[in-house]
């Protein structure tokens, strides 16, 4: 008898996942986050993962709050033999825990303990870690602490952001759950307790969090640039409005106090503590994305501080 499986996911990580996963089992029913607003427009979105399961003729809901009694009774008539996780937004209580016979199984974008928390790829980015990965967990009531079953390593390239690294960590994840959802589903698969050595945490991102403090180093800066895109972007403030940089580049040999605004080999660039960034595109104030050097045609002010 096949196992009912039921995943949460909402964003295009969790979908890809879905999609692997539905390629070899049949879903019974999608838990994904509501439709909301998104884009300049302001269009209400469904979540990545709804459309695929649309297509897939899953059953679907869409709870504002999981741990509404109503919610969690839909879910509960599904019946699950085991829930499987990725990305789905909201933190799961001890009764959806509790409610498949085979747990809730999570595929998380780290190496744990490394980046429990809500924001684990910005944060290796961020921190300039050279690899990051993936692991197959068992959830239990705490933030990413329960066991896990397997891991896997993904380098993190200088040419990353977080949106290339989460594609590559939606693949590896896909396959690793993959790879180890046969020996769960039979009862084989026995999960090793996490070390607490090593344990950090990241926390969610805030939209202010993309602020450039240009006293610290251009490396810090440029993994933040790299972090924060697509969201919640990384932005300077010119001319009172805020500008922000979707990409940019380390400069060296120029020297100056931080903050300085200059030209360099016709992009506009910034001194920082110590280096440069070279900012490649940027995005001012309602406009759409644009090369450096076409943004500083009408940028003429743009030399100083």
């Amino acid at each position: 008898m096949k196992p009912r499986i039921v995943f949460m996911g909402s964003p295009m990580l969790a979908r890809t996942i879905l999609a692997k996963i539905a390629s070899r089992y049949p879903i019974f029913g999608v838990v994904t986050q509501p439709d909301r607003p998104a884009g300049r427009g302001k269009q209400i979105t469904p979540p990545p993962v709804k459309l695929l399961a649309k297509e897939l003729g899953c059953r679907i809901i869409q709870p504002e709050k999981l741990r509404q009694s109503e919610n969690f009774s839909q879910l509960k008539e599904w019946a699950p033999d085991i829930i499987l996780v990725a990305a789905y937004g909201q933190i799961l209580r001890q009764n959806v825990l509790d409610l498949p016979r085979l747990g809730c199984i999570n595929v998380h974008a780290s190496l744990l303990p490394r980046w429990r928390g809500a924001a684990p790829i910005q944060a290796a980015i961020l921190h300039g870690d050279p690899v990051t990965g993936v692991c197959i967990m068992k959830m239990d009531a705490g933030i990413d602490t329960g066991p896990v079953y397997a891991s896997r390593e993904v380098r993190i390239e200088t040419a990353d952001n977080s949106q290339t690294l989460s594609e590559k960590l939606a693949e590896t994840g896909g396959d690793l759950l993959l790879e180890t959802l046969p020996s769960i589903l039979d009862g084989t698969a026995v999960p090793e307790k996490q070390p607490e050595n090593g344990a950090t945490y990241a926390s969610m991102l805030k939209k202010e969090d993309g602020l450039l403090d240009f006293t610290l180093s251009a490396d810090s800066l440029f993994n933040r640039i790299r972090a924060f895109y697509p969201w919640p972007g990384a932005y300077m403030l010119y001319c009172g409005q805020p500008l922000k940089i979707h990409q940019a580049s380390l400069q060296s040999g120029k020297t100056g106090p931080a903050g300085t605004r200059f030209v360099h080999a016709g992009c506009p660039a910034v001194m920082c503590a110590e280096g440069a960034l070279l900012l490649e595109v940027v995005q001012p104030a309602g406009k759409k994305p644009m090369n450096g050097r076409v943004f500083l045609n009408g940028a003429r002010n743009w030399e100083g501080v």
